[in-house]
This record gives structure tokens, sequence and C-alpha cells, in this order.
């Protein structure tokens, strides 16, 4: 063929281009960010409406069906499925796999819109959000803390969140199950009997005084939808209800005014202290390895200046998971490598003929690393596996073209010439066989679903690798 003859006459080149492509993959190689698995975005959108102040009958009758029937004229939505919270809507849609999300958000988008003039006036305006596997959090903490416990979440976020947010790759940081400040107005029934006063004209007062909080007669827990909020605690104890017999009545004459940390119904002890959990996520694109290295850094400088009572203890890696699963197979990989080149040394004898088809090896390899920076995907265990399949098949090609390429050497031709004989003759096989492989392999960039997104990386980069050994042959 003219391509092999073309590489023959101009050796100077045919070395050029195969540099170019291994200056390429290396510098795609270095850029590449490593994950897990190959990145997935799940056809699910959540949308979240908040209606401050309404219980969940409200917010079902209100807002949930509102929604949900503007929601169901979405194209491609296989399933919807709704639950109504005190204060919230959660409406979670799960699409076809096939579809484009971005499109499936704006009409989503368009529904919502749509449904805005029939919802309540002073609803929230309700939130869409899309699930992707970056969500899944890169690092989990236990933070445990003494004496700084009631006060853990104002000293985390000034001390730590602030600077594990300014970390390049960091998508967000969350920390759960840490106590929050409230601010409890706990009414005595009795001197409201006395006063001649109701829950509802405290409620108004509070209204009234812009200011927000938990309002509980007895065990009866009330929330108010109120606009904005008291600057000290302490204030909410001079609101005055009213006059009698010409005194005048203060929030402190019928309830008890308490600063302190949000009662909760689920608490969580951790070494059997107490305290909450720190979540660590990364952006889509973002290395895995390198976001969660600095994020650990950053929580070691900043632990010098937390409190000691404070203390964190690792849950989850999922960075430390990533560099095991790519060390083992990049171990295998280089394993393969090796005993393919002694298998080839063995049945041929010759190292010249030995270092040749070796050297197609890398060249054909690297090909899948420009591959997967050229579409924005990462290094995984996919990608790496694919190539683990792919290091047996690249030599084939290589094998048969020297082998005829020998045989000729040893009938008296010069190595150039002999060279294009024996290429020549065996292109047809060569390529025949490049297109068995890719005939077995094509299909899987085929599949639909998530079985479909992590065989397509494995389709695609064993049919690359082995096209690009048959040139390289």
């Amino acid at each position: 063929m003219s391509i092999y003859n073309s590489a023959v006459n101009k050796p100077i080149s045919t070395l050029m281009v195969f540099v170019a492509i291994m200056v390429l993959g290396i510098a795609s190689y270095i850029q590449l960010p490593v994950d897990q698995y190959p990145k997935m975005d799940p056809p699910y959108i959540t949308v979240m409406a908040t209606y401050p102040g309404a219980n969940a009958s409200d917010i079902e009758e209100n807002v949930t069906k509102i929604l949900e029937d503007q929601l169901n004229s979405v194209d491609n939505l296989k399933e919807m499925t709704s639950t109504s919270y005190d204060n919230l809507a959660v409406i979670s849609l799960e699409f076809e796999w096939e579809v484009n999300l971005d499109e499936a958000s704006n009409d989503v988008r368009d529904a919502v819109d749509k449904s805005m003039q029939n919802l309540p006036d002073d609803i929230d305006r309700p939130t869409i959000m899309r699930f992707n596997t970056s969500m899944m959090p890169i690092l989990i903490y236990a933070v445990t803390a003494n004496e700084s416990y009631p006060g853990i979440d104002k000293i985390l976020d000034d001390k730590l969140i602030t600077r594990l947010n300014r970390v390049d790759g960091v998508a967000s940081v969350i920390v759960a199950g840490a106590p929050e400040r409230v601010v409890y107005v706990d009414l005595n029934p009795n001197q409201l009997e006395a006063y001649n006063l109701t829950l509802e004209q405290i409620a108004n007062k509070i209204l009234a005084e812009n200011s927000s909080g938990n309002v509980k007669m007895g065990d009866m827990d009330y929330t108010l939808r109120v606009e904005g909020e008291f600057e000290e605690s302490d204030q909410i104890k001079n609101i005055v209800l009213g006059t009698q017999n010409d005194k005048t009545i203060y929030m402190h004459d019928v309830a008890s005014v308490r600063d302190t940390i949000k009662d909760i119904t689920l608490e969580q002890t951790i070494n059997r202290g107490r305290g909450g959990v720190l979540l660590i996520t990364k952006q889509t694109d973002a290395n895995a390895v390198a976001v969660a290295k600095e994020a650990k850094k950053q929580l070691e400088i900043a632990q010098k200046e937390l409190p000691s009572d404070i203390k964190f203890q690792i849950i989850s890696d999922n960075s430390d998971f990533i560099v095991k699963s790519i060390n083992n197979l990049q171990s295998s990989l280089m394993y393969a490598l090796i005993f393919v080149v002694l298998v080839v040394f063995l049945f041929l004898g010759r190292w010249r003929a030995t270092f040749i088809i070796a050297l197609t090896i890398p060249i054909s390899l690297i090909v899948a690393f420009i591959y997967l920076f050229a579409t924005g995907e990462s290094l995984n265990v996919i990608s790496l596996s694919s190539l683990s399949i792919a290091i047996g098949m690249v030599v084939d090609d290589a094998i048969v073209v020297l082998e005829n390429v020998t045989k000729h050497i040893d009938r008296g031709s010069r190595p150039r010439e002999a060279a294009k004989y024996g290429t020549n003759e065996v292109w047809l096989s060569v390529i025949v066989t490049t297109l068995v492989t890719v005939a077995v392999f094509f299909p899987l960039t085929l599949v639909s679903g998530m079985t479909g997104i992590l065989f397509k990386q494995l389709g695609w980069i064993v049919c690359i690798t082995v096209c690009t050994s048959t040139v390289t042959a």
C-alpha cells in the first residue's frame, strides 16, 4: 500500500510523525484528571420548592400538585415522584437514559415558569437540580468536639470551610449534623390565660417586629413564616404585647426565650463523642486525587488554628481507593507489556525484531490518552482496563508484518526493499484482522443506558489502539 511505501521512503518524516504522537500522548496523559469511573450524568432532575411557614398538607395542595400538573407534560419523562414536607416540596424526575439532559432541564424550567402564576405569591422560586457522579463526596471526615461543640458550626465555617472552598477543584464543603443556633420562645399557657392573650396574638407580635423563630406551647411546636430576624435574641424578651390595668405586658412576662442550639431528633456520636460530618465534593472535571490531596493539606493547616478539642477522623477517602485501583491497573499493564515482549522474543528469537514489535505497543496505546483528553474524559478504572485488553492485540499486526519482512531479508533482499515487499504482501491480512477486532468491540460503543456509558469508553479505546497498531506495524 502507498501508506507503507511512503513510510519506508521517507523515514525522517515517519519518525517525526511518531515523535509528535508520543509528545501529544504524554502531554495528554499528564493533563488527564484521575477518577474512579467515567463521567456519568444519570437522567435524574430534582425540583425543590420552599414555602416558609406552610405545613406538609398546605405544601401538597398548593405547591406539589400544581408543579406535578405542569411537569407531567415534559417530554421523555419516565417516572415522577414527589414528597411534601413542612416548608418544602421535593419532586424527583427520572428520564430515559438517551435523553439530552440540557434540553430536559430547559423543558423542566419552562414547566416551572408556567406554574409560577398558580403558585402562592410569597413562595420562593423553585430550584432545579441535576445529579451527577461528581456530587458524591471524595472526602468524608468525622468532626468531634467537647467544649467547642455548641459553636462548632460557626467555628468550622470561619476557620476551615472558607479555606477549603478556595482549593482549586472543590465544588462544595458541607458540615452535616453539627448543632445549629436557634432561638426558642416557650410560652406559658397559664400566663397567657392570665393576661388574656392567645397564641395568634403572640405570633402576630413577633411577625410585626420583623423577627423569626420557633414558638412552642407545651409539646406543640409552631412554625412562623416571617421576613427577617432580630440582631440579638434578648430583644425578643422586651417585645411589648399590650397593656392590662395600666401595666405593660412584655414577652418575658408570658414566655421564656432560649438562645441555644436546635433540638435534634437524631443525635449522632462518633467514637462516643458528639460532633458532625464534613463532606467535601469536587467539581465535575476536576482531578479527584489532586483535589483530595490539596484539601487534606489545607485541613492540616487549618487544624492548627482551630480549638484543640476539635478533632478530625477520616471516614471515607475516595481518592485513596482511586489511587490504589489505578496503581494496580498500571502494574497489571506493565506486567502485561513485559510478558508480551518476552513471549515475542521466545518465539522470534531476535532482540532487534522484538524491540521493533515492543515499540509499537506504547505508540498504539498512547493514542488512547490523546482520545481521552480530546473527549474530556478521565484516566479511570475502565480506561486502564481497556488498555490492558488491547495490549495483547496491538502486537498481532506487527508480528505478521515483521515475520514476512524478515523472510525477505533472509532470501537476500535489502532491508528497505524487504520492508516494502513484505508489507505489501500481508497488508490485506493485517487490515482484515483489525476489522474483525473492531467488529467485536465497536458494538460496545452503541450500548445505551448506564452500562453503555461504562462500556462505550472500553469499545472506543480498544478500536482506536488496534487501528493505530495497523498503521504503526
